[in-house]
């Protein structure tokens, strides 16, 4: 639509297009509104539609099958997730600051993760993460803690004010998780698993969605697109590394040439995990630095107080003074992109 289109006059389109059996989706941007068409629109001529109203400024043909996660579907216009969390607001997305996701792999004990709460919000991180449930590779590893772990991160969310990023694995567990996580989390081995995606599809909490450990970028963006048309528009991408062939020296192979793929593809925020991208807490990083240089809108970075005795990931788990560190180095990077966000200073 173009600048200025009277909103009397969006709704009669919208009205109208409906009566065509198709499902028009509004997407307000900073801007323009842009009218989203759902349904049999391949025999559909762009210049009938034109014809409609002097208020339209221009047809376009999603061609991607990701209809809603392509950046046509927005008109080329970066999209944004925003967040509510304890201590207000957070907007994930190009245009805005980058947005630090730091914890450990496994919430372990209420001390445990409070303290690592506190440790990475003193750092400059906006999100706590941590996994109640966790699916592991053998059945003799630890799984997570379960429903009891919710109560901590809860316990972590109040102590903090961090918002609380957890992951999902079984469809019966979302209503319970989305109760307690700001952010509901997609793994990658459920990545596909489009049972699960129909169900956070269909309520109202931001999906953060990992790339599956084989997936292709097409097949990554036909699972948002999954969430999408469930109904919830809030999907972030995480690149967290892919199965290589040279799994002695890193855990995965970090692809971070998603970030100018996926900026040309998809107006979803990108998130890049650089802890299970390279399976080493030395290598992280380089990697956490360069993703930042590269453009990635967030970063999720596993954070343990005790990495040693870590239940789970431990060698790829920073120290809290590690992360210290590493928050002071991406500083310099994310300033010299114009990426981040300056604490407010208190003047006395």
């Amino acid at each position: 639509m173009k600048v200025g289109s009277p909103e009397a006059e969006i709704n009669r389109i919208s009205q109208e297009l409906s009566e065509q059996g198709l499902t028009p989706e509004p997407i307000v941007g900073k801007h323009k509104v842009v009218l989203g068409l759902v349904g049999e629109t391949a025999a559909l001529d762009p210049r009938q539609i034109q014809e409609i109203s002097p208020w339209i400024e221009e047809v376009l043909r999603v061609e991607k099958p990701f209809k809603r996660a392509s950046r046509e579907y927005r008109h080329g216009e970066a999209g944004e997730v925003v967040v509510s969390t304890p201590d207000g607001a957070v907007h994930f997305g190009e245009q805005h600051p980058v947005v630090l996701v730091a914890g450990p792999c496994s919430v372990e004990n209420e001390e445990m993760i409070v303290e690592t709460a506190r440790r990475v919000k003193a750092a400059g991180a906006k999100f706590l993460r941590g996994g109640a449930y966790k699916p592991r590779t053998s059945p003799y590893s630890f799984q997570g803690h379960g429903e009891s772990a919710l109560g901590l991160l809860a316990a972590a969310r109040e102590a903090s004010g961090l918002g609380i990023i957890t992951e999902v694995m079984d469809t019966a567990d979302v209503d319970k998780i989305s109760e307690v996580a700001d952010v509901v989390q997609v793994g990658a081995r459920n990545m596909q698993n489009f049972s699960l995606l129909k169900k956070v599809g269909a309520q109202d909490k931001p999906v953060l969605l990992k790339r599956g450990m084989s997936a292709t970028i097409d097949e990554w963006l036909m699972a948002a697109e999954y969430v999408l048309a469930g109904g919830n528009p809030n999907v972030i991408l995480c690149e967290r590394g892919v199965r290589g062939f040279d799994r002695k020296y890193a855990r995965n192979t970090l692809d971070l040439s998603v970030l100018p793929v996926l900026r040309s593809l998809t107006h979803l925020p990108i998130m890049i995990d650089p802890s299970h991208g390279t399976g080493w807490f030395e290598y992280v990083p380089s990697m956490a630095k360069a993703a930042i240089a590269a453009g990635a809108d967030s970063l999720m970075i596993e954070v343990h107080p005790n990495p040693a005795k870590a239940l789970s990931d431990g060698p790829q788990s920073l120290t809290p003074d590690r992360f210290d560190s590493l928050v002071q180095e991406m500083a310099v990077i994310g300033k010299a992109v114009g990426r981040w966000h300056e604490p407010a200073m208190a003047i006395a």
